[in-house]
């Protein structure tokens, strides 16, 4: 069979953060039964409210709709704990536990200066209010502004590594250990007196693995991320042991049918943001995750409360 020739316009290896997002997402796919649906409702009133409550706020105090909306997701997860798990599950023997967690640790996808994506666990935001949430989100974008993707990835991948190790995978471990530290695909971190600088920079202000580490649920604001989007995630992956993943989409004019001050239905033109929520089917039925629908659609009806969520 004659070799064809391809013209590529580039040529890429993997780097670090693309092969654990490879490794993770093809575990998650080859594993984890996905089951996906979408919520949308009119948040016309909510955004109002939105509006007011950054009057007044010096810049660095705004709440942006980013923090806003994880503190909806939060209250949502905290009327529905069972979205807030990990599950451990072996095949082979059909034996399984889930592990419903207090502590909601929210693994996010965000940008860094570079232009580069990191996900950053963001720990204990069941016990924050707006207030905590943004001085968090900005020390941690303090933080990313003097740190190396590499070298934090590279810290929880070799975590990964050991952890394995110890659990008896010799193959994954070596195979692992192959394919970072040979050839082309060898992963580049910093050697030297590069390496002393950065690890002189005090841990407080980077990021380091304790800050990438596995959250207890991944929340992805596509709507951030693309402004101008139109429409809803169709389907997302789940990263293991977690057991649910929340895209959150952008805010957009729609026609919505409403009920006006006669009694009487007529077509709107109101906001509407939609969810897609997924979910793991070993772990959870559609009936589960049915009191978040209820909280959330609790809270886009009686926007007013979000004045009660700010210290």
């Amino acid at each position: 069979m004659a070799k064809q020739n391809r013209n590529f316009i580039r040529k890429e290896h993997f780097g670090i953060q693309r092969k654990i997002v490879a490794n993770m997402t093809s575990e998650s796919w080859e594993t984890i039964p996905h089951v996906a649906c979408t919520y949308e409702h009119d948040v016309t009133d909510f955004m109002e409210q939105y509006q007011k409550l950054n009057e007044g706020a010096k810049a660095e105090e705004k709440i942006t709709v980013n923090t806003l909306m994880l503190k909806v997701i939060v209250e949502g997860l905290k009327a529905c704990p069972a979205m807030n798990a990990h599950i451990d599950f072996d095949r082979k023997l059909v034996r399984g536990v889930i592990h419903t967690l207090s502590e909601i640790n929210i693994s996010m996808p965000m940008v860094l200066p570079t232009g580069e994506m990191m996900t950053v666990n963001l720990h204990n935001f069941e016990n924050k209010n707006l207030d905590q949430m943004v001085a968090y989100l900005n020390d941690v974008k303090r933080r990313m502004a003097n740190s190396n993707l590499n070298e934090v990835m590279y810290e929880v991948s070799l975590d990964n590594t050991m952890t394995a190790l110890k659990k008896g995978k010799i193959s994954q471990t070596v195979n692992r250990l192959i394919g970072s530290k040979t050839g082309k695909h060898k992963v580049k971190t910093l050697k030297g007196a590069a390496k002393k600088r950065y690890e002189a920079i005090p841990k407080r202000d980077r990021l380091t693995k304790h800050d990438i580490e596995q959250g207890t649920i991944t929340v992805s604001n596509i709507g951030s991320v693309y402004r101008s989007q139109s429409g809803a995630v169709t389907l997302l992956e789940i990263i293991p042991p977690q057991v649910a993943a929340i895209a959150i989409g952008a805010a957009k004019d729609k026609p919505v049918v409403i009920v006006n001050e006669k009694g009487e239905k007529e077509i709107a033109i109101r906001q509407v943001m939609p969810l897609t929520i997924v979910f793991d089917h070993r772990a959870l039925d559609f009936g589960d995750i049915v009191p978040f629908f209820d909280k959330l659609n609790e809270i886009f009806e009686n926007p007013e409360v979000i004045h009660t969520w700010r210290k």
